[in-house]
């Protein structure tokens, strides 16, 4: 077991930016699987066994995270339509206490929230103390579909002034700062970009439209977005290269194989989990002799 952990933790180092200066979106494929393959029996076995193992050590540190009640953690989980967000976010969290898990998903902002700040309607879904928050989507959405779609921005209400050519180098840099903050409150920041290839995206897309129990699924729009292509790549490549810092850092993760994406991501949340030191809470005395005045009372 010691040893699959210390092999999927060195699959994540790869996919690991902390500095976007050398980053470039297209030198990391989507289809990419560490060397590993389901092709064959034993490779399918030692790819469960590594995923398992991910999801059981999880749950062990999250039941230990809120117990503690001393870190939280906030996970965003960005990414193209299809590219498994949802079905990830199910499989790697399977093992987990709801009580100390967090999810929201991020829609079109509302005629409130478009009254306040980029940033503000994220800062109401942030994670208590003790629990994993998880964003299907997030504040990063204002620098990318925002920035593919230039007339949303228009409707955002901002002063005139402060739409010139820096609007985007700006949220860049309040959104670093943000997650600074969070981290020096103790609120490390995992970002997981699921990155899928555009034929993989088309393949997904038709499968939704095949498959009844998947029609559900589908949006036309998801279709029609797929023309910006291009767009989007560049967005994402602009914002994972300005946002990536050792305190909040990009995991740009292929997307192709669900199997593998799930691998990935467990092994990176464990492996900061694993950094925290997170222990049970030690108890008292005076809780200890409680304890055996407890006992004594039920015998």
């Amino acid at each position: 077991m010691k040893k699959r952990r210390k092999n999927a933790a060195s699959i994540v180092d790869r996919y690991r930016v902390t500095d976007g200066k050398k980053f470039r979106l297209d030198d990391h494929d989507p289809g990419d699987t560490a060397d590993l393959s389901v092709r064959g029996k034993a490779a399918k076995e030692k790819a469960r066994a590594i995923l398992a193992d991910g999801i059981a050590r999880l749950a062990e540190l999250q039941d230990r995270l809120y117990a503690q009640d001393r870190w939280g953690l906030l996970l965003i989980f960005q990414a193209m339509d299809a590219a498994g967000k949802d079905s990830t976010i199910k499989h790697v969290m399977s093992g987990v206490n709801p009580q100390g898990v967090q999810v929201t998903s991020f829609k079109v902002p509302s005629s409130q929230e478009l009254d306040h700040d980029f940033l503000w309607r994220g800062v109401l879904r942030l994670p208590e103390r003790g629990c994993i928050g998880i964003f299907n989507r997030s504040y990063y959405e204002e620098v990318l579909v925002v920035r593919v779609h230039p007339q949303i921005l228009q409707a955002q209400k901002l002063p005139p002034e402060l739409l010139d050519a820096k609007v985007w180098e700006r949220r860049y840099e309040d959104i670093n700062a943000f997650e600074r903050y969070l981290s020096r409150n103790g609120f490390p920041i995992l970002k997981f970009f699921l990155n899928v290839s555009r034929k993989e995206q088309k393949k997904r897309f038709l499968e939704r439209l095949d498959e009844p129990e998947k029609n559900w699924k589908f949006s036309i729009a998801d279709v029609h977005e797929r023309e910006s292509w291009s767009a989007y790549q560049k967005a994402y490549q602009d914002a994972i290269a300005a946002t990536s810092t050792p305190w909040a850092p990009w995991f740009v993760v292929p997307a192709d194989h669900k199997w593998f994406t799930r691998l990935v991501v467990a092994a990176a949340i464990v492996a900061e989990l694993e950094t925290l030191n997170l222990r049970y809470p030690a108890l008292s005395k005076t809780k200890r002799r409680e304890l055996q005045e407890a006992r004594r009372l039920l015998r």
